[in-house]
């Protein structure tokens, strides 16, 4: 893709998620959000009223009278996004590509983080880490983003999720908003899941193509998986076959969602067709 062609197409997405942003999830993502995040201002001495848990033991200890920690909410967030570039999200056959339909979804959240003054910083992740952008702020720093994501190169390799996490709780200490865009086909270290869902407020998001759930009848036909290269003879006319599939796939999905319930993480599963703004709304109300 030339230079020229991925402002086109960065603008394209700007323009076509700002109305979004602006109209439906901007306040909403400010509500479920901002001020969740507690941090030590100072201590005073006990009040009437002052809740039990807010006492400062070792200070009362050695003044011999009750002090409570004071604690400010946080105005400024940090938004991470975790974005899986293995070979399996560079596919659609609907609308358009996993990737590019990320990059939409990442742009929606991307700019509501901006207009409430959020620094915004982007992983690009497979098997590995690939690509670092760290946190700032403004509406140039997620035009950046955006343009790496779509001219990310996307790499043959099982997505790593548990890695990723692992590598931004190392690098990144402070509480951040996650989102993880990834098709979660791969395995993960359920015990790293749970451990950067306490650290931080963690939503993964499953993007997937309609034919990542159910195969059509095409008769017989050779399957590859994109990301370790494997290559299958199929006859997709078998409706066992076909059920059998679908059903598999099925229970991957549903055992993700119970790993990140699990895990008191949030979960996402979006369609490339589906409305995101709309979902994205629902799930910031029920915050």
């Amino acid at each position: 893709m030339e230079i020229r062609d991925i402002i086109k197409k960065v603008k394209q997405i700007e323009i076509r998620t700002r109305k979004k942003t602006e109209a439906t999830l901007m306040g909403q993502y400010h509500s479920a959000f901002k001020g969740q995040g507690m941090t030590f201002s100072e201590v005073r001495p006990y009040q009437f009223g002052d809740e039990i848990r807010r006492i400062d033991w070792n200070k009362t200890a050695r003044f011999r009278e009750p002090f409570v920690k004071v604690m400010e909410e946080e105005r400024e967030l940090t938004m991470m996004l975790l974005i899986d570039i293995s070979a399996s999200m560079d596919y659609g056959t609907h609308l358009q590509l996993k990737r590019e339909f990320v990059a939409e979804i990442a742009a929606s959240v991307g700019f509501s983080a901006a207009g409430n003054n959020d620094k915004v910083g982007l992983i690009l992740f497979a098997d590995k880490v690939y690509k670092v952008i760290p946190p700032q702020k403004g509406r140039k720093h997620i035009l950046a983003i955006l343009s790496n994501i779509l001219t990310a190169e996307y790499v043959p390799a099982e997505a790593r999720t548990d890695v990723v996490l692992q590598y931004m709780m190392s690098v990144f200490k402070k509480k951040s908003l996650v989102f993880m865009f990834s098709d979660f086909e791969d395995e993960y270290d359920q015990k790293i899941l749970r451990v950067a869902a306490r650290k931080h407020q963690l939503l993964g998001m499953r993007i997937y193509d309609n034919k990542d759930n159910e195969i059509p009848d095409v008769g017989y036909a050779l399957f590859q998986d994109a990301e370790t290269g494997q290559q299958m003879w199929v006859n997709t006319s078998s409706a066992r076959w076909r059920y059998e599939f679908a059903e598999k796939q099925k229970q991957k999905v549903k055992g993700v969602e119970e790993d990140f319930e699990n895990a008191s993480a949030g979960f996402m599963n979006i369609n490339t067709g589906d409305d995101y703004a709309k979902l994205l709304y629902q799930y910031f109300r029920k915050r």
